[in-house]
């Protein structure tokens, strides 16, 4: 049986984090390889201890010392392969609107209908609490923010800012418009402008 393809698509961060990895030993004089023996030889015990010492003692970054960190304990191994990513994508939609937020999945499914049929260009990333949507930046997100509501943001380029007073709610900061679906039918969408 062939393999069902998925209606989300990689997230743009995976191409990031693999042109880092790519180009870890021009930038650092080591590989990711190289740099994860010299951990487990040279290293802390810790993560924690491992990621402040390539920060303090190798002057690495915040996100390279985060990243071999977690690789030399074993964490992470498969960040960065796009395969695992859309597993991962699939479950964390999955566990979105499981248990008592299972109602809204209907509600979410239509959402991400709409969003997808903007155009063929229009991608779904899924992270572990919400959906953004992209094209070439976030446009739309998708959040299921209680048991009974999930939450649209809206990202309009060239959109001013809603009036003072009106403004989307702190869940969603960056939202120039935002709306409530309710998991009951009866119950009429809010909108913040």
């Amino acid at each position: 049986m062939g393999k069902r393809k998925s209606r989300y698509s990689v997230h743009p961060s995976l191409q990031y984090l693999n042109n880092v990895m790519a180009n870890m030993k021009a930038k650092t004089g080591r590989s990711v390889d190289e740099w994860v023996a010299f951990i487990k030889k040279s290293g802390p015990k810790t993560e924690i201890e491992r990621r402040d010492w390539l920060k303090k003692e190798h002057k690495l970054g915040t996100n390279y010392s985060w990243w071999l960190a977690e690789r030399s304990v074993g964490k992470n191994l498969d960040e960065g392969d796009p395969d695992a990513y859309l597993r991962d994508a699939e479950r964390y939609v999955e566990e979105m609107y499981a248990g008592k937020k299972a109602a809204l999945k209907p509600i979410f499914d239509r959402l991400l209908e709409l969003g997808l049929s903007i155009g063929d260009d229009v991608k779904a990333c899924p992270c572990q609490t919400m959906v953004p949507l992209y094209r070439e930046n976030v446009f739309m997100q998708i959040k299921p923010t209680t048991n009974t509501r999930i939450d649209l943001g809206l990202f309009l380029r060239g959109a001013k800012p809603p009036m003072p007073g009106r403004s989307p709610p702190a869940r969603m900061p960056r939202a120039t418009r935002a709306r409530d679906w309710a998991s009951d039918q009866r119950t009429r969408p809010r909108t913040r402008q």
